[in-house]
């Protein structure tokens, strides 16, 4: 089990699921819909199912990549720890589970939940043809606060769509700092990605640019939801842009040294947060 938590790097799990407790918590607080533990429970093992198929599959294909790579040859399967078939049959399993407790939601999810696995696992091919595959990571994580409402709802509504863009704003734009990483290696390798096409400077103003736009988003559903959001709601949005801008503090062109705490640390700590605002706004103080 170990090392199967550490294929999936399952500690990232911290960045996509606050925002899923957000999308759920919305639909309970914003329509008729009732507060049901089991849906909850069912929404948790979905982000779980789903994160790990991807993960995996991703570490799959990448698996002659990675042992290339002087970054990632220590990752499991280049090690040795996982072979490729059992990674692959890891991911099949939990893309099973995942549909499985699907079913059990609503039909809407039901039918909808290939449509999820092949976004999250498409992934895993776009750095072999386009640059936009940031984009794409961060479009299967926005999901998360769409696909949780639909849990709560079995129906789409506007307000989850604005947290939504947001995660796929903030992700793509994180996404892009990590990938400054692999510059030359992607280059050299032929594989896609904005900081190969536009070079450091370029790549990261464009992660700039995403993370202005993520903390619109985060902005506009004050906006759109007419009864109103409490001052936690208001902290939560400092804090959260705040951390946008110190990671960006933290990268520089000629010093990547401090990444993987932008990455990590800043980015978990800016989901985890907010989240918790946002529940507090939600549940206690309105």
């Amino acid at each position: 089990m170990k090392k199967y938590l550490s294929l999936v790097t399952f500690t990232h799990t911290i960045f996509a699921m606050p925002f899923a407790f957000i999308g759920f918590f919305l639909a309970v607080t914003t329509t008729s819909a009732h507060f049901d533990w089991l849906k909850l429970v069912l929404m948790v093992l979905c982000m779980v199912f789903a994160r790990n198929s991807a993960m995996a599959f991703n570490r799959y294909l990448d698996r002659n990549i990675d042992a290339k790579n002087p970054r990632t040859q220590k990752r499991d399967i280049p090690a040795g720890r996982i072979s490729p078939a059992a990674a692959l049959t890891f991911t099949l399993i939990n893309c099973a589970l995942f549909i499985t407790a699907t079913w059990f939601i609503n039909p809407l999810c039901f039918y909808l939940s290939p449509v999820a696995l092949l976004v999250v696992l498409g992934y895993s091919a776009t750095k072999r043809f386009t640059a936009l595959c940031h984009m794409v990571l961060g479009l299967g994580l926005s999901l998360a606060p769409i696909g949780a409402y639909l849990v709560v709802t079995g129906q789409f509504a506007l307000l989850p769509i604005f947290f939504s863009l947001s995660v796929l704003c903030w992700v793509s734009g994180f996404d892009i700092i990590y990938a400054l990483q692999d510059e030359d290696f992607d280059r050299t390798e032929n594989l896609h990605s904005i900081p190969a096409w536009m070079g450091k400077v370029n790549a990261l103003r464009l992660s700039t640019f995403l993370h202005v736009l993520s903390a619109a988003f985060i902005i506009t559903p004050v906006f759109i939801y007419h009864s109103g959001f409490g001052w936690p709601y208001y902290i939560g949005i400092v804090f959260f842009c705040s951390m946008l801008i110190y990671q960006h503090r933290l990268v520089k062109p000629n010093d990547l040294s401090r990444v993987n705490f932008a990455f990590m640390t800043t980015n978990g700590i800016a989901s985890v947060v907010f989240a918790v605002f946002f529940l507090l706004d939600r549940l206690w103080i309105r």
